[in-house]
């Protein structure tokens, strides 16, 4: 009975001396000199919908979900066939109209020599009234036909005028009807990586319709909150430090990009009722975006991690936070 209570003893003592260590351990590890802050916090990224502007069938999807894709490279396009026929006609239109205008120029050419021929006979007809030779009633036939010939100008003019209107609107035509054409052809607003594929070939959307979620890898970041003891002495631009669940043994770089400017309730997920009742304020965290472009294939948005922000500018980063990368 004794040797049994001894073992019992024995066996209470070392549970008790190793959860003491990971308890010490843990004290330790958690420990963090003055000058700076500890929290919890999830790896975010802009998402962006490729999403159409007009109303069509979607005809082709140039990528996958998990591809990366540059700025401006194509990621769909809609059935352009009724597009194009609009385009033709509206070029066809816009060529009418410069031969209108061609032909509105010619009859202003020719109105303008009635006017000049009319001008020249009423001159001679006065100068012969003038000496006897031509009657009252004939000089006032040929200003009659000046007139006539003027406003026969001035019809032409504006027939012109009117022809170079049409000009320019079909030109307007044309170029709007490219402007459609332009967006049958969806590209990437931002290089990224492809989230979501939200529709597929034959499928016919409405204008607005999705077709793909873009992650904008450039734009990384962590949001984080934080009590006001600690928020009121944060900079914009004051560093910060990352250390993600899936990767512990690295310690990624970061700064403050945001902090907000009026405090909130601490999100739900909180479970105590103090930390509930406690103000806390916004901060967002960004990644470099150096360091994004050489490691964009390891991005993961979502990731959860341990963020620690320096609030005095003054204070050493401890050793075991110092940056490390694959």
């Amino acid at each position: 009975m004794r040797i049994g209570r001894w073992m019992a003893i024995v066996i209470i003592a070392a549970v008790a001396a190793g959860a003491g260590a990971i308890y010490w351990r843990s004290v330790t590890r958690d420990a963090l000199p003055e000058g700076f802050a500890r929290t919890n916090g999830r790896i975010e990224a802009e998402q962006i919908d490729i999403a159409t502007k007009i109303a069509g069938r979607l005809a082709d999807i140039t990528v996958e979900e998990g591809d990366m894709v540059e700025a401006g490279q194509v990621v769909a396009r809609l059935d352009d066939v009724q597009i194009r026929a609009q385009l033709a006609a509206a070029e066809a239109e816009h060529r009418r109209a410069i031969q209108a205008k061609a032909e509105a120029e010619a009859q202003l050419a020719y109105r303008r020599s009635e006017l000049v021929y009319a001008r020249a006979e009423l001159s001679r007809g006065e100068t012969l009234a003038a000496r006897g030779h031509f009657t009252r009633e004939g000089v006032d036939q040929r200003r009659m036909q000046v007139a006539t010939a003027q406003a026969a100008e001035a019809a032409a003019m504006a027939a012109v005028d009117q022809a170079a209107a049409a000009i320019d609107a079909a030109a307007a035509q044309v170029a709007q009807t490219r402007a459609i054409l332009d967006d049958t052809v969806l590209t990437a607003p931002r290089a990224g990586r492809i989230q979501y594929r939200l529709a597929v070939p034959g499928e016919v959307l409405a204008a607005g319709g999705r077709i793909a979620t873009l992650l904008d890898l450039t734009d990384v970041q962590m949001t984080i909150f934080l009590p006001a003891r600690d928020a009121g002495r944060l900079a914009t631009g004051a560093e910060a430090r990352l250390i993600l669940d899936p990767i512990p043994e690295y310690v990624v770089p970061a700064a403050v990009s945001f902090v907000a400017g009026e405090a909130q309730f601490t999100p739900k997920s909180v479970e105590t009722r103090e930390e509930r009742d406690t103000l806390m304020f916004r901060v967002k965290l960004r990644i470099p975006a150096d360091l994004l472009a050489a490691h964009a294939d390891r991005v993961k948005t979502g990731v959860r991690g341990t963020a620690v922000v320096r609030v005095d500018p003054a204070a050493p980063w401890p050793a075991e936070l110092a940056v490390k990368l694959p």
